[in-house]
């Protein structure tokens, strides 16, 4: 019998709107089964009260977590959340002054100022990650709920409700607050520093962001929005799904059977559907190689050059960590070392690593393989900090020779290596860490069933 881990107990009330008063469970008497994300492993959902989860039974994934209220606290935390935004780019963020001169910055100006030193790239990469994919979001969110809540889902609702998921892994709010105190705090013995009301207000839109995404009950939006199809006839538990011509949607979930030679969609939200992600080693070893290639640049060239009093010194990403540490600032030094050098270096590592021995897979070391990917999956965003400190400096230090900084090479360089291996995280298939060995590499070099 699976094991699913279960958390405290709360009932709705009655008058709660309907989406919120009836969770899938209430409105369907069969089994709801799900196909784990991460190994395979086909099990039956339990009934769930707001405030519990379903885990895996084989790999502990968490398949569903429930929530209270799940459509109006979305949709109250999203509208929060936008106000927060609108105050944090209607207001200074933070300002500067030293022997007389200083300097005031907005919000938007840590991405056009890069514009303007030829670095639209870095430029486009600042603002879509911590202002334009965070709005499409919010906004799609209220979209979703405001929908549901009245009972009828608004126009493109599938469509808008299955771009979530993938939008959720480039919203970097929380990793820019990090990038501005570590700014601050290398700049704090130099220049006079006052906040804004746009840094609080970013910082309260951060947190807010943070927690409209962790409210989102995927499993409950998906049933009020599409209903739930039932699974294919003769679809087993305790059986991998793989085995079975069956696949687990990684949008809704959904269980669908697989046409071998033929390309398939959820029949639920319109996803693309494959056993196994095709060639999903290839297309890992390709984006780890062109990310160590441009670690290299990073890493040699400058990633921002500083004057002072008409005396100009480039530092890379060491020199930073160095000049950091010789200021006493062993905290902030030890955070941008971590994110900047061992965070990248450890996921090209451990990602090069679960390339290699997925193809010898032994059973015993699923659990710890699979727990290194989801380390791996998580931590790559925070590497970003270096760009963000990067962004801010060159916009609010710009006084002319007295003291000014300006971007190095490296910047670009460093964050695509962070781009891409974020990428390459997401075309690995943790699926194939549980298959066979034989199985692992047949799947990697071709595609199974839906693949082609």
């Amino acid at each position: 019998m699976p094991h699913f881990r279960l958390l405290k107990h709360s009932s709705l009330s009655v008058n709660a709107p309907l989406v919120d008063r009836q969770p899938p469970e209430s409105r369907v008497q069969r089994r709801r089964l799900r196909a784990c994300h991460e190994c395979d492993w086909v099990s039956a959902l339990p009934p769930l009260r707001s405030g519990e989860k379903a885990s895996c039974p084989r790999c502990s994934h968490v398949l569903v977590k429930r929530h209270r209220y799940p459509a109006q606290r979305s949709m109250a935390l999203a509208i929060a959340a936008l106000i927060a935004l609108i105050v944090a780019i209607s207001f200074p963020f933070v300002s500067f002054s030293v022997s007389g001169v200083g300097n005031r910055i907005e919000l938007s100006q840590t991405a056009t100022t890069l514009i303007a030193f030829h670095q639209p790239v870095v430029a486009i990469i600042v603002i879509m990650t911590i202002a334009v994919l965070p709005t499409l979001y919010l906004l799609s969110v209220i979209w979703l709920q405001l929908g549901l809540l009245h009972g009828k889902p608004l126009a493109y609702s599938r469509d808008i409700a299955r771009s979530l998921a993938h939008l959720t892994p480039w919203m970097m709010a929380d990793v820019f607050i990090i990038g501005a105190l570590v700014s601050l705090i290398k700049i704090a013995g130099m220049a006079q520093i006052e906040l804004g009301i746009s840094f609080w207000g970013f910082c309260i839109f951060a947190v807010l962001l943070l927690m409209t995404i962790q409210s989102i009950d995927a499993d409950w939006m998906w049933f009020s929005l599409e209903g739930e199809p039932l699974a294919p006839e003769g679809t087993q538990t305790g059986a991998t799904a793989a085995s079975q011509r069956l696949t687990g949607c990684p949008t809704c979930g959904l269980v669908n059977s697989l046409t071998p030679g033929h390309k398939s969609r959820c029949i639920r939200c319109h996803e693309k559907l494959h056993s196994r992600l095709p060639y999903s080693l290839q297309r890992t070893w390709a984006l780890l190689g062109a990310a160590t290639i441009m670690y290299i640049p990073a890493n040699v060239y400058p990633i921002m050059t500083t004057t002072s009093l008409g005396h100009s010194s480039s530092s890379t990403i060491i020199g930073g960590v160095v000049e950091l540490i010789q200021m006493g600032s062993w905290p902030v030094a030890t955070v941008i070392f971590v994110a900047s050098i061992i965070v990248p270096v450890g996921k090209l590592l451990a990602l090069s690593w679960l390339c290699t021995v997925v193809r010898g897979n032994s059973q015993p070391n699923t659990i710890s393989r699979t727990r290194l990917y989801r380390i791996t999956e998580f931590i790559g965003r925070w590497s970003m900090v270096d760009v963000f400190v990067v962004a801010i400096l060159v916009a609010l230090i710009r006084a002319g020779s007295l003291m000014s900084i300006t971007p190095g090479p490296a910047a670009l360089a460093f964050g695509s290596v962070v781009v891409l291996t974020m990428l390459a995280a997401m075309t690995f298939d943790p699926r194939l860490i549980w298959d066979a060995p034989t199985k692992a590499a047949s799947t990697s070099n071709n595609s199974h069933s839906g693949s082609h």
